[in-house]
């Protein structure tokens, strides 16, 4: 389902699909260059302060997916570098987490994907039930089971699984037709669009 997402920048899919499908900026990698990532979801929700749910996401999550946390909290991490490793070896393409991390050194040593809010070097417990692959809130977007989420250091972008083919067709033609544009053909066509939308307001030429 995800085969061709991963040619596709997140900026292309976010002119095509618009902000409701654009993570905020909060959610960020959390090292850099980073590649592109794209995989079908496997949402978890885990309530704050606990960590259970995603700990246990990465021994049913297929190899590929994305594992995408709701979680909000900003006192405590979900993942650690071991967890981080593990989910790395049995293919997990990325973690996107509305929470922090911790052992960032770690994670970007072996090169696993992390987007997150950032970083906190106390664990979570491992106490509370919280749900798998139900929709859930990250970064201001519902994400779904099998959404195609596409991130890179432009963001992060949740294309919904009920129209996967035609955004991926649409992308790759946005992105051909980008291709056959010049540098001076953009210009011109750039300028006439920003004049014209000057002069709807008066502004002189």
């Amino acid at each position: 389902m995800t085969a061709g997402f991963q040619d596709v920048p997140p900026t292309t899919l976010a002119d095509l699909l618009g902000r409701d499908q654009v993570m905020d900026a909060g959610i960020r990698p959390l090292w850099t260059p980073v590649p592109r990532v794209a995989g079908p979801a496997y949402p978890v929700r885990c309530p704050p302060g606990d960590n259970l749910m995603l700990h246990a996401a990465i021994y049913r999550a297929a190899p590929g997916s994305v594992i995408v946390v709701e979680s909000g909290d900003l006192d405590y991490a979900l993942a650690g570098g071991n967890v981080c490793a593990v989910a790395h070896r049995r293919g997990i393409a990325a973690f996107v987490l509305d929470g922090l991390i911790r052992d960032l050194g770690e994670v970007r040593a072996i090169g696993f994907p992390v987007f997150a809010r950032g970083v906190i070097p106390i664990p979570g417990t491992k106490t509370r039930l919280g749900t798998h692959g139900v929709p859930v809130r990250c970064g201001g977007v519902t994400v779904r089971p099998d959404d195609v989420v596409v991130a890179d250091e432009e963001g992060v972008v949740v294309v919904p699984a009920a129209g996967h083919a035609e955004t991926l067709a649409a992308a790759r033609a946005k992105l051909a037709d980008e291709a056959a544009t010049s540098l001076d053909d953009w210009e011109r066509a750039h300028r006439a669009r920003v004049e014209q939308a000057l002069a709807a307001h008066g502004f002189p030429g």
